[in-house]
């Protein structure tokens, strides 16, 4: 069981992190069946040219509609794409640290932990595993697609292609690291970054696509 430590709720409960403080050893080979479900078990694995297909598609046919649609300036629409890139990367930080790692102090909680992470940290070269389920990210896409749309009108059809993008860019980044061997250039900061995050210190280097907020949040491993 992977888990992140909080200082403030162990002081009160240190029986509690007694027992759930061993992280589980990484398996480097196989597989771990989730669901009795054959369906559930089906859905909870993709091969990872699947959602990138499918978020290349939700992209454009946002950025057509944006076009088509919308008045907004070419200049407003790059704006705003990048803007929906780097907001990805926020995301993807806070959601890796406290959701995927947060403290299992209770049984569901560390069932729902480690059904979305922690078996990923057990076996991370399972290919199969290494992207949420296209049915889950769709669902949750076009949920932000409605709550934007509300907050943000026009622009997110500009603004939730470059988040989606980002989400892509780290889906790419995520499988790399853990299927293909370090490039001998810059980008190998990325491979050692993450493996220091699975066979060092679960608790730092959070970022996958990029170190950004590992640094701001001081995260970073020194």
């Amino acid at each position: 069981m992977v888990i992140n430590k909080r200082q403030g709720f162990y002081k009160f409960a240190p029986e509690l992190h007694k027992t759930m403080s061993n992280e589980v050893k990484p398996h480097n080979t196989g597989t771990k069946t989730l669901f009795h479900n054959p369906v559930l078990e089906k859905l909870s694995r993709t091969h990872i040219s699947v959602p990138l297909i499918i978020f290349a598609l939700y992209s454009a046919g946002l950025l057509y509609w944006s076009v088509t649609h919308t008045s907004l300036s070419v200049s407003i629409s790059v704006l705003m794409f990048l803007l929906g890139m780097v907001f990805f990367t926020w995301v993807e930080y806070n959601l890796h640290r406290y959701v995927f790692h947060m403290a299992p102090y209770t049984k569901a909680r560390e069932k729902f932990q480690y059904t979305i992470h922690g078996v990923h940290h057990e076996y991370p070269k399972d290919k199969t595993r290494l992207a949420m389920p296209p049915l889950l990210s769709i669902t949750i896409a076009t949920i932000l697609l409605l709550i934007f749309r509300v907050v943000m009108r026009d622009y997110v059809f500009a603004f939730l292609p470059g988040f989606l993008v980002g989400y892509s860019g780290y889906l790419s980044v995520h499988y790399m690291v853990h299927a293909f061997q370090p490039p001998k250039n810059f980008l190998k900061a990325l491979w050692i970054n993450h493996g220091i995050h699975h066979y060092k210190n679960g608790e730092v280097v959070f970022g996958v696509s990029s170190p950004l907020w590992d640094y701001i949040y001081g995260t970073m491993k020194k």
